[in-house]
């Protein structure tokens, strides 16, 4: 185990961690109902707990692109796909970054002043801003999510990642769609249905691939490396495929 490696887990676990604290809304008072409102609305500007949620999801941000910085410098395993899902992490920890910084103004499901003041575009642009950070984060982590899963699957087909990461990426995916439809029906004029829990199923998805993908780098696994019908690791040994899928000497 190298040590570049121990420290993207590091930084990673402590970044899903830290990504995990809209759950203190359970412990609380945020008056925010969790079923019907979005998770950044914890973080905006008129709520009482507010600037604890803007500070962690900063944290959150900048311990995710570390990891990703280091890992796309130096990255654990080969492959095209390697550093193409390290540098959407960097991309997604960066967004989350800025996304703290262009916090809501107030919390539209919630507030009907402030529902129409959005419509009239009445709120400030770090507002409207809000919606971009979050789009291009998403799209980071989604990419992340689907490149560094198949590299799992072929380099590392032991690892916890390429046994889970298929399953995680699904729901992600469900999640995604899920709170996509939610916002269109709010938009047009329906319940939303249960936004809330679409969008906190979608970045609590996030937070658990990530601690998956931490986990995956510190578990000794010999990586392998596929060449044609053969299967070698990297000492060169072949590798024979079992009745599972695994490889083994």
């Amino acid at each position: 185990m190298t040590t570049s490696r121990t420290a993207v887990a590091a930084l990673l676990g402590l970044g899903a961690l830290t990504y995990t604290a809209w759950a203190l809304e359970v412990v609380l008072t945020t008056d925010l109902a969790p079923a019907h409102t979005y998770v950044s609305e914890l973080a905006a500007r008129n709520q009482p707990h507010g600037t604890l949620f803007r500070t962690t999801d900063l944290l959150a941000g900048i311990l995710v692109w570390a990891a990703g910085l280091l890992a796309s410098l130096r990255p654990p395993s080969p492959g095209r796909w390697t550093r193409a899902g390290w540098v959407a992490l960097v991309l997604f920890g960066t967004a989350t970054a800025v996304d703290s910084r262009l916090p809501l103004s107030c919390a539209p499901t919630a507030d009907p002043a402030c529902a129409a003041q959005e419509r009239a575009g009445l709120l400030p642009v770090a507002h409207s801003a809000h919606s971009v950070s979050s789009t291009v984060a998403l799209c980071g982590i989604l990419v992340a999510m689907v490149a560094l899963t198949l590299t799992a699957r072929r380099y590392a087909p032991r690892a916890p990642l390429a046994r889970s990461g298929p399953a995680l990426v699904t729901l992600e995916l469900a999640a995604t769609v899920w709170t996509l439809a939610a916002i269109a029906a709010l938009e047009a004029g329906q319940d939303g249905w249960v936004l809330g829990i679409a969008q906190r199923l979608q970045v609590g998805v996030i937070a658990v691939w990530l601690g998956v993908l931490a986990v995956s780098l510190v578990r000794p696994v010999t990586p392998v490396v596929p060449l044609g019908d053969r299967v070698l690791d990297v000492r060169g040994r072949e590798r024979v495929p079992s009745a599972s899928g695994e490889t083994r000497p």
